[in-house]
């Protein structure tokens, strides 16, 4: 059976608003499991199961954990929707040569990325549906922070991910790593190249990206409850010492 990165996992004050957030602003749909909520897109991206006794979630750039990546085709028109409903995010901008991305946390603090398939300058016309701008949206990335990437390497391989995209961040103190369990290869063998950014934007399944500050010490989140593999025979600890479970 093939492996595939299914959920991520966060305690939360109350699941059920926070997916009416999840489902009425970004387009998910809801599945009720007792007091938690799974909450995600149609398709292979991983969703996110939403788990009671969370206290109240405080971001810090400390943290082991970072955020969620949604991917999609058009952030301009996802960010004037969200404005549109209220919700405060970032001006959209394209950061470096990484991609075009805006910023906003959900209602309890949870850092979310909206990432697009495109480079400023390269969406084409007419790339979503104004009235549904979520409609192709997916789950790009759970973000974790690392300071010794030689190890999360370690054990993603052992797990039988595959290493898709290297990104370097010098000028911010920190480079990118994207692993995913995926046949694919990306388009340049050389994982550097900034040609395989827009292609990996546009994958249809979760990959889990490290930032790496090399030898930085990150401290744990109780409110995330690590990540979900579905086809995984056992739980496991990640490098970190984070759970992950099968689906």
């Amino acid at each position: 059976m093939s492996l595939r990165l299914s959920a991520v996992r966060l305690r939360v004050a109350d699941p059920a608003r926070l997916a009416g957030f999840y489902r009425d602003v970004l387009g998910m749909s809801v599945q009720e499991i007792g007091e938690s909520r799974r909450v995600g897109y149609a398709g292979e991206d991983a969703d996110l199961l939403l788990l009671p006794g969370g206290r109240g979630y405080s971001h810090d750039q400390g943290h082991r954990y970072w955020k969620i990546g949604i991917t999609l085709p058009d952030v301009d028109l996802a960010a004037e929707d969200l404005r549109a409903k209220g919700y405060a995010v970032s001006e959209p901008r394209q950061f470096l040569d990484i991609g075009y991305m805006a910023h906003l946390s959900d209602p309890e603090g949870f850092v979310i990325e909206l990432l697009q398939h495109d480079f400023e300058g390269n969406r084409p016309e007419n790339a979503a549906d104004p009235a549904a701008p979520f409609a192709e949206a997916r789950v790009g990335q759970i973000t974790l922070r690392t300071g010794d990437i030689a190890s999360e390497d370690a054990f993603c391989r052992a797990q039988g991910m595959k290493l898709l995209s290297m990104q370097d961040v010098a000028a911010y103190g920190f480079d990118l790593h994207f692993y995913a369990f995926a046949q694919e290869a990306p388009p340049d063998p050389d994982l550097w190249a900034v040609e395989n950014r827009e292609w990996l934007w546009k994958r249809p399944y979760t990959t889990l990206e490290f930032q790496h500050v090399q030898g930085a010490q990150f401290a744990p989140v109780p409110d995330y409850q690590g990540i979900e593999v579905e086809g995984l025979p056992i739980a496991l600890s990640d490098a970190f010492g984070d759970p992950v479970l099968p689906s």
